[in-house]
């Protein structure tokens, strides 16, 4: 049995609208939100998952979306009570639930937070108001400043904010405006990613125009050196803390470590008594009809022994500080001199840094994850 405590992912998969951007398994509310209908079937799902995955500790949940924000406080209340009535929770254990500034309300906010919430994802995206009509956002810069007002007023000392940047038709200067202005709201996290066009989404398909990637590699550096200056390290890609604020559950995919993912569309993956991964029925409907039985899972289905080192890689080498190569071996058994003859290329070109002990992306590295991933895809042979 692991001894590492596994994460808890819970999918609330509605939005006011879907944005143009977004790839995510979310869907706009239609006749309204099925609030009791669909908890029901999470708290289904939590007891179901107990059963199937005894004696394993939980040390961190997270409410992603879809917008979670739009579910009221009982609602979040009532599954967190399933959680801990099914599961035993580290005592020191990170609750993260994202929250939109377009559904923001004080009252739900200080009932996230008395139902058990301590971190707060705020998908702000921009202060910028013609950025945000340009992304097809429903909330304004005002209403972004008036979320994180409540959230503080609720009690949350720990807030993340969602930032992009390579926007349409974004500047340089108007790029640094907009992360200095997350910056002075003083969040303990911010997620500052560069917008891209993901397949089977509208701006896929209507393309808008996008700074050039030069500009885009411009507004990164100046960004990592001005969240540097304002004390947040930068530990992930797209991730930047102060001291102690990193985001546990991510942390924990990153690290390759176990999760459970309930409600629709959610993936999992355990790592014993074999590495698995699985996925439930993506549309709420699906799912909804099948909770309770093996019927949820779309997919189920182990990770192939080729496969281990290619996915533990595209976790691991996004951290910073990378990994161990003791850490490695103990988690996927693959020895030093295996992930040396696997990193060939990357390692004589500069981009991997592998050391007696440790190996991470070097600085060059870190702009071509996407090439190094690609060079450790297991061959396949037919």
């Amino acid at each position: 049995m692991p001894a590492n405590p596994a994460g808890l992912y819970i999918h609330l998969p509605w939005c006011v609208q879907k944005c143009p951007y977004c790839d995510f398994n979310s869907h706009a509310i239609k006749g309204g939100l099925p609030e009791a209908e669909y908890v029901k079937a999470i708290e289904a799902d939590l007891t179901f998952e107990a059963a199937r995955i005894k004696n394993r500790n939980i040390g961190s949940i997270f409410f992603g979306g879809g917008t979670p924000s739009l579910f009221s406080g009982q609602a979040i209340s009532s599954v967190l009570e399933i959680v801990r009535h099914e599961f035993d929770l580290t005592n020191d254990i990170e609750i993260t639930l994202e929250a939109n500034p377009g559904t923001a309300e004080a009252g739900h906010f200080d009932a996230y937070r008395q139902a058990g919430v301590n971190r707060l994802s705020l998908g702000l995206q921009s202060l910028d108001n013609d950025m945000l009509e340009r992304l097809g956002r429903i909330h304004t810069a005002e209403e972004s400043l008036q979320a994180y007002e409540m959230a503080r007023q609720a009690g949350f000392n720990n807030i993340n904010i969602d930032l992009m940047f390579g926007l349409p038709q974004q500047t340089l200067e108007h790029g640094m405006d907009d992360l200095e202005a997350a910056i002075s709201l003083n969040p303990e996290h911010l997620s500052w990613y560069q917008l891209t066009l993901e397949p089977n989404t509208r701006f896929a398909a209507q393309p808008p125009s996008l700074p050039n990637d030069d500009t885009c590699h411009e507004m990164q550096e100046a960004g990592i050196k001005t969240l540097s200056t304002h004390g947040y390290r930068r530990y992930e890609v797209s991730a930047y803390s102060k001291q102690g604020h990193e985001c546990q559950h991510n942390l924990n995919y990153w690290q390759f470590g176990d999760y459970l993912g309930v409600g629709a569309g959610a993936h999992g993956k355990l790592s014993h008594p074999d590495p698995v991964r699985y996925a439930r029925f993506k549309h709420p409907n699906d799912y909804i009809q099948r909770t309770g039985t093996d019927a949820v899972y779309q997919q189920h289905k182990p990770i192939p022994a080729d496969e281990l080192l290619f996915e533990f890689l595209l976790n691991q080498l996004r951290l910073v500080e990378g990994f161990s190569l003791q850490h490695m071996q103990e988690t996927i058994g693959t020895t030093p001199d295996a992930l040396k003859n696997a990193l060939t290329i990357p390692i004589e070109q500069g981009l991997i840094e592998l050391e007696d002990l440790s190996c991470r992306a070097s600085v060059e590295g870190f702009r071509y994850l996407n090439e190094i991933f690609i060079a450790c895809l297991p061959t396949k042979t037919t």
